[in-house]
């Protein structure tokens, strides 16, 4: 929390009474205790400043503490005449603050129901005097003659006035479906050559129709000026498609021999058995020696 700020409304300060000044902006005491006499000492919080009102009054600032009025201010005014050696209280009241959060704007009743609020179940008269419906065509007897108003829409009791019919326009013209809309300006058909467009009856038809077209704005009154990309005149991409391959399945493994590995020369086999047959070889060539004969002296 930021300390205590004097502000100064009034640019003559320097021309007050001599000690006036100093008598309102010492009031800091007073001030709180008025507050804490008025609502109890618990909703009183830090000292904000103090501000002028005229050379005579001055209104000093402390914090609230109150629930359901976070960022809500006490301010009490006080006053002392040229002269005085103290001032008055003059009122205590609660101000909201910068931050304090505050109630929306209100608005009568008849004035918040919005578009799109009205649930399935609901009711919601028209107002007695709404200026956008004016009384209907009342039957003659005649069939043919009601007959021919009843297309025209007036077989009903009520009917749409031209202050209704040019606000309901104005609104379509400049809503989703008109032609300054970000679908509308990023083609070039209108709907007003397109195979889809339904216009409206009577002098609104010149303007507006119902769009058909499932895949676009479907059930929607739309302007002629209005475009998008799905236009009966729409031409189909050029070429046959995506070319043609056969099917491919990555869960079939293709299997391949490999070539055959060259076996290396046995080198050190035949060394090994070269050398065995040398050594036998030698071992038959070796004379042996009979065996002595037994009985027979030696000497």
């Amino acid at each position: 929390m930021s300390g205590p700020i004097e502000e100064s409304a009034v640019a003559t300060v320097d021309d007050w009474p001599e000690g006036l000044a100093a008598v309102l902006t010492g009031a800091t005491d007073t001030a709180r205790a008025a507050v804490e006499e008025f609502s109890g000492p618990e909703t009183v919080g830090d000292y904000l400043g103090v501000s002028y009102e005229d050379p005579t009054a001055a209104t000093h600032r402390f914090l609230a503490h109150l629930p359901g009025y976070q960022g809500w201010q006490w301010a009490v005014v006080v006053a002392a005449h040229p002269g005085a050696e103290r001032a008055t209280v003059s009122e205590v009241v609660l101000i909201p603050g910068p931050t304090a959060l505050l109630a929306p704007h209100w608005l009568p009743w008849e004035q918040r129901v919005r578009p799109g609020d009205l649930s399935p179940g609901d009711l919601l008269a028209p107002a007695a005097d709404d200026p956008r419906l004016v009384p209907g065509y009342a039957a003659s007897g005649d069939p043919q003659v009601d007959e021919v108003a009843a297309e025209v829409g007036l077989g009903r009791r009520w009917v749409m006035s031209i202050i209704g019919r040019l606000e309901a326009a104005e609104r379509w013209h400049t809503g989703e479906f008109g032609p300054d809309s970000p679908m509308a300006r990023s083609t070039k058909r209108m709907c007003r050559d397109c195979g889809f467009f339904l216009p409206l009856a009577g002098s609104l038809g010149r303007v507006f129709g119902v769009c058909g077209n499932e895949l676009s704005a479907d059930g929607h009154v739309v302007d002629k000026q209005y475009g998008c990309g799905a236009h009966s005149d729409t031409p189909a991409p050029p070429g046959t498609g995506s070319p043609v391959y056969e099917p491919f399945d990555d869960g079939v493994l293709d299997v391949s021999q490999a070539p055959p590995v060259p076996e290396a020369e046995p080198v050190a086999e035949a060394e090994s058995a070269e050398g065995v047959g040398e050594a036998e070889s030698a071992a038959e060539a070796e004379p042996t020696e009979p065996p002595d004969e037994p009985g027979e002296p030696t000497d």
